[in-house]
């Protein structure tokens, strides 16, 4: 993309850091999403960050966030579009760069409820100090389902809107007639009265020299034409042809490439290595030392892979050689009985209350650490030459990767550009704070100058070096007072679990704590981050209340979301399309369980079986109550995905520790779901009048207690630990 230009400055205002000065007050307020920089007549008017109309009338959206198969550029485009009353036959898009004016600071309203509701007044206000932080923390992020919920709804509307207004206005000012005389259509004003018309692209000059609204005139969901409609993705033919490029595709000339070996246990550094061994094999480099690893450089990937596993590096001892699963465990579960806990939420006297229950329970349920096992391992290919560093690569965040590498070349974050690709699979793995392979191809390609280099981790170092999601141990204990409601509701947990610990029932009595375990595993973001773990804690306890009350599960959640009807609604929606109260098929059991995550309500319903000792999951059920929904094929998708990727949790997947380290190394002994596990799935939308929520994430934390109270349900056991397995008589 090129740089801007002193063009870049709208008539009535002008870039301030990134910021537009709009002249009400001398508030700044949005960052420069509707600027303008047409170079000559021949290149394409730019009237917003996010948005570029060439004179031919296309019309190119920046999306400021990375596509991994969410379809997010397409769904943020059409929300544009959509404002802007364009042709979608003529919307185009690209992948904003790793550049500080695409911070994308409209995350922090999807997140922070302080911010997430404001004043009409203050919303542009808003926008640009949640823009500031942003820049000022390098995040340029694709993560917790906040791209349609967050850059879409707070921004892309606006600024598609605000366009319009423009090349509108534009339009009447070239006809001299009253703005309100003309419409937009298709990517073309119209003047009903005199007959005449012109495109977007033959406007957007003439609309760049005019003051941007504020406070644009937005649609309402009834005067949709794109937003709502199956539209299919852009992304999509390039895939299906092979077109489609990931950071594991790259191919720079002159590249050569390395592999790496990193300690096996988290925080041990490297000792000795005799390179001597594999100096003389066939394409061999260089060997590179770095404080807790070995890479080999070769002229193949395949040759620095054998050459890494002949050479046997020496690591130093840590304090947790010894630690495993167990170990572990027994340390997580001595921390719950300490005093230290975190209040999460607490109401009425949860303990008094409990001390004089007739009927009260308890149980205790784990899950395991999990490793993302994205399809495309971590990889980066880097080219140091001068004062200048490129690095190839697919992240969650491209600033926060510009700033990895900024660190690890000894540059500014200037020096650096960062070409980033679509990702073979992120679900956390690739957001800020996991970069460690961006700093390892940097180091290793300082080494190799100037000649570029491509690091691939072998899928055995991806599994083992990890950011995994936490380990959970969580106890609870309730009470069920004489009319068979739940009274109280006591839960500890180990670590962190804010809103994905609390519930949605009615209960008069809670108290929810967390504790906080040390230990030396690396933790990362996992798809539904918190919400897998305490989905399956607190659906699974729920559904123990309501058989200790005598109560059918269902009905007993029905009556404590009185004072919630969108979670009621959602409830009752699940249920009915399962056909909940009717028999299943012999030799099966359906479970039910309901989660609200990221701004989206998700019921779902299991039905199981058990085949040859196994859980054989037939048919699953989602009701999803997001908002509204943008892109009706890519929402089912999402819904659909995080099903099957909730499912590996459920039945398959588990990081286990050994001497201190990793135990898993390759498909082979940390399964994945295959076709044949895959069940029936049937997804239906609620739409609401609640703001937008998220669909990358909300479909993992169901399935798992789905599945679970269907297993009782059918057999009478109650499974507390993930993956969930019949133990043999």
């Amino acid at each position: 993309m090129g740089k801007w230009t002193r063009r870049a400055v709208i008539a009535t205002g002008g870039l301030v850091g990134g910021g537009l000065v709009l002249g009400l007050g001398g508030i700044a307020f949005a960052p420069n999403r509707i600027g303008i920089r047409p170079e000559d007549e021949q290149d394409p008017a730019r009237l917003s960050t996010w948005l570029r109309i060439a004179p031919d009338n296309t019309i190119t959206v920046i999306v400021p966030h990375c596509e991994m198969g969410q379809g997010v550029h397409t769904s943020l485009p059409m929300m544009l579009a959509e404002e802007l009353d364009a042709d979608w036959q003529r919307v185009r898009v690209e992948e904003a760069p790793a550049e500080s004016i695409y911070a994308n600071g409209y995350l922090v309203r999807a997140f922070v409820p302080a911010v997430a509701d404001v004043p009409k007044f203050m919303e542009r206000f808003v926008d640009w100090g949640t823009y500031r932080i942003t820049r000022l923390m390098d995040l340029q992020v694709t993560g917790g389902s906040s791209s349609v919920r967050g850059t879409g709804f707070l921004g892309m509307r606006i600024a598609g809107g605000a366009a319009r207004a423009m090349l509108i206005e534009a339009a009447a000012k070239r006809w001299q007639v009253a703005a309100g005389e003309c419409d937009a259509k298709s990517s073309r004003v119209t003047h009903a009265g005199s007959g005449r018309s012109a495109t977007f692209g033959e406007l957007a000059a003439d609309a760049a020299l005019l003051a941007p609204p504020v406070h644009p005139q937005l649609k309402s969901y009834d005067q949709y034409t794109i937003v709502g409609k199956p539209i299919p993705r852009l992304d999509i033919p390039s895939k299906v042809d092979g077109s489609a490029t990931y950071g594991i595709d790259v191919d720079v000339p002159g590249m050569v490439y390395a592999t790496i070996a990193a300690a096996p246990v988290f925080g041990a550094q490297l000792g000795a290595v005799d390179a001597t061994s594999v100096s003389a094999l066939p394409g061999i480099r260089q060997v590179v030392k770095l404080d807790n690893a070995v890479a080999v450089v070769a002229d193949s990937y395949w040759r620095a892979l054998k050459a890494l596993r002949t050479l046997i590096p020496s690591f130093t001892a840590t304090a947790h050689d010894a630690q495993t699963s167990a170990t572990l465990a027994v340390a997580m579960g001595t921390a719950l009985e300490s005093n230290d806990a975190k209040k999460v939420f607490a109401s009425g006297d949860a303990v008094a209350t409990l001390g004089g229950a007739s009927k009260a329970i308890q149980a205790e349920y784990s899950v395991p650490f999990l490793a993302h096992a994205t399809m495309e391992p971590m990889n980066a290919t880097v080219r140091i030459a001068g004062d200048r560093c490129e690095v190839w690569t697919g992240v969650q965040d491209p600033l926060a990767a510009r700033k990895v590498a900024a660190s690890a070349a000894g540059m500014s974050a200037d020096a650096v550009i960062i070409h980033n690709q679509q990702l073979g699979g992120g679900f956390g793995r690739r957001l800020p704070g996991a970069h460690d392979f961006i700093d390892q191809a940097v180091r290793i390609a300082k080494v190799m100058a100037p000649a570029p280099v491509k690091l691939i981790w072998s899928r055995e170092e991806d599994m083992q070096h990890d950011y995994y999601r936490p380990a959970v141990i969580a106890r609870y204990k309730g009470a069920i007072d004489s009319s068979g409601a739940p009274s109280v509701w006591i839960s500890r947990f180990n670590g962190t679990g804010g809103d994905a610990a609390t519930l949605p029932y009615a209960v008069p009595n809670q108290d929810i704590r967390s504790v906080k375990t040390e230990h030396h595993v690396r933790l990362g973001s996992w798809r539904s981050v918190e919400h897998s773990q305490h989905g399956f804690f607190t659906e699974s306890f729920i559904d123990e209340l309501a058989h200790a009350a005598g109560k059918e599960p269902y009905q007993f959640r029905r009556d404590l979301l009185k004072q919630a009807p969108r979670h009621r609604a959602v409830l009752e929606k699940a249920a009915w399309m399962s056909g909940w109260g009717a028999a299943p098929p012999a030799g099966r059991a359906r479970g039910i369980a309901l989660v609200e995550s990221f701004g989206s309500i998700v019921a779902e319903v299991a039905e199981v079986e058990l085949v040859d000792g196994r859980i054989k999951v037939h048919n699953v059920w989602a009701a999803v109550d997001c908002g509204y929904v943008v892109n009706p094929d890519t929402a089912l998708a999402q819904i659909e995905g995080g099903i099957i990727f909730g499912l590996s949790a459920a039945l398959f997947s588990e990081i286990t520790l050994r001497d201190g380290r990793v135990a898993q190394r390759n498909f082979d002994d940390y399964p994945m779901p295959k076709l044949a596990d895959a069940p029936r799935i049937k997804v239906e939308f609620i739409r609401s009048d609640a703001p937008l929520g998220g669909l990358g994430e909300p479909g993992v934390p169901p399935i798992a207690p789905a599945i679970a109270n269907a297993v009782f349900a059918l057999t009478g056991k109650r499974l507390r630990s993930l993956p969930l397995r019949i133990e043999a008589e």
